[in-house]
């Protein structure tokens, strides 16, 4: 996730990007996209925003080594860990925040919460994607939704382009189709204020080809599938604030 926001980022211009990690490797792929790279959290700490883009069990190991001042933003995407965990353990201005790998394309959709989200980390955010603010309590929802959303979107795309397949399309024609419904579908929805069950009847033309696909999935357990994937999440974001 760390990775998909320098690349957002270096797409975006204007950014110094400093890329700290222990491990060379992860250096070396996100090299190209940060202003430079560091093995030492001393120089990344410099920084207005320092992001922790890290495992959740070892986030309070990581905060040891910061020593950031009230001046700072203390920027966490470590899924199911809590802002007042992270409060006591620095002086920074701490904003918790849930973005997903589409930040790379800067398609990002993230949920953000924290007592004050500064400026200077709302330009980040909006030139990486689109984010809203919610309260803390909602962010184990939020995780899930957008955070594990991407997979279960990438799971029903393949889905799509399998029938397709079974129906006689060329494999990379189905996936380009698949994927490129699954965008125009989702860029409707932002564009729009209209309900989503206005806009799946606009699709619907009485007796035609999609309102007898949407009764297949009306007459099935498909939207129990989708929210029982989203509550699983959503249930181990809240499970990884007390693991380890």
């Amino acid at each position: 996730m760390g990775g998909a926001l320098i690349e957002g980022l270096s797409s975006a211009g204007g950014h110094t990007v400093i890329a700290c990690d222990l491990d060379p490797d992860a250096l070396e792929a996100v090299a190209e996209y940060a202003t430079r790279t560091t093995a030492e959290a001393a120089e990344a700490a410099d920084a207005d925003v320092v992001v922790v883009a890290v495992k959740p069990d070892i986030v309070e190991a990581v905060l040891e080594e910061l020593d950031l001042s009230p001046e700072q933003t203390l920027v966490s995407i470590a899924a199911g860990v809590p802002t007042d965990f992270l409060e006591a353990r620095t002086d920074a201005n701490v904003v918790r925040l849930m973005p997903n790998l589409a930040a790379r394309t800067r398609n990002m959709a993230a949920a953000v919460t924290g007592e004050e989200i500064p400026d200077d980390v709302k330009i980040l955010l909006d030139d990486v994607g689109e984010y809203v603010e919610v309260e803390e309590a909602q962010m184990d929802v939020a995780t899930a939704v957008n955070g594990s959303g991407p997979a279960f979107v990438f799971y029903l795309i393949q889905t799509m382009a399998d029938a397709g397949v079974a129906g006689g399309l060329d494999p990379e024609d189905a996936r380009v189709l698949a994927a490129q419904t699954f965008k125009g579908a989702a860029e409707t929805v932002l564009r729009s204020d209209e309900e989503l069950d206005g806009l799946i009847d606009a699709v619907c033309s009485p007796k035609g080809t999609t309102i007898e696909g949407m009764e297949v999935l009306r007459d099935s357990v498909a939207d129990e599938a989708v929210a029982g994937a989203v509550q699983a999440a959503e249930e181990r974001s809240a499970e990884l604030a007390t693991d380890g």
